[in-house]
This record gives C-alpha cells, structure tokens and sequence, in this order.
C-alpha cells in the first residue's frame, strides 16, 4: 500500500481540521455540524451567513464525487434511512454535540467528555458496520 493511495483522504482530514482551526480563530466558533445546523435552522442569534456557507461547503466533496465518478447510486431504503437519520439526531442530543464537534474540536481542547462521547461514537459505529455486514448481509 501506497501513501498516495490515502492522499484524498489526507487531504480531507487537513481541510477538516483547518477549517475547525480557522472557525475558532476567526470566529470564536466550535466546528460542530450539529450546532451550527440547529442554530441555523431555529434562527437563533439571527441567522449568520458563515453557518450557511460552513454547511454549503460541506456539499461540495460529494458533489465533486458524485459527479466525477458518474456511478449509479444503489437504492435505499427510505425507512432505514429515516431511522438512521433519527438516531443520528438522538445521539447528537444525548450527547450535547456530533462527531465533528466532540471527534475534532473537542479533542483538541483535551476534553474528557469528547474523548469519551469520541470513544462511544467509534464503537457505536464499528457495531454498526459488523452488524449490517455480517448479521444483516444477504450476500
């Protein structure tokens, strides 16, 4: 295996964390996805165009994707979907924040409750993949 072979995702873990970086620098801002996309969408502290072009910005690396690959897109349930999209909406209540605010700027801020809320993430992900790739898996 080959550095390059990485080299996009590399890439991305960088922009991802100088956009966290420059966010709090300039901003006085945490890069939480969650937060910022409440926010937005309860109008509180009136609405700042910074979160709309944060979370614009967001969209560009799968539309690139999308567009560059030209692949056709595999059906999906709607209703996994859904309920995915619900305890990803659960989660990031219960624990006062998303992956992105607990997983890089928590973390850089030596918080123990982000290393934590980081720690449960990855294992609720890992039982996840096991289970939809190997107990759920018809193939």
């Amino acid at each position: 295996m080959s550095v390059y072979q990485f080299l996009p995702q590399i890439i991305g873990g960088a922009l991802i964390g100088l956009g966290a970086a420059v966010l709090l620098l300039f901003n006085g801002q945490i890069a939480g996805i969650s937060g910022i996309y409440g926010r937005l969408i309860h109008l509180e502290l009136g609405v700042k165009h910074w979160r709309i072009a944060f979370l614009v910005g967001l969209l560009f690396p799968s539309l690139y994707l999308l567009i560059e690959n030209a692949e056709p897109v595999k059906t999906v349930n709607v209703g996994i979907l859904a309920l995915a999209g619900l305890l990803v909406g659960i989660g990031t209540g219960v624990s006062n924040g998303c992956t992105s605010g607990h997983g890089v700027c928590g973390i850089a801020n030596l918080s123990p409750r982000s290393l934590l809320a980081t720690i449960l993430f990855m294992i609720s992900a890992f039982i996840t993949v096991f289970v939809v790739r190997h107990i759920l898996s018809t193939s």
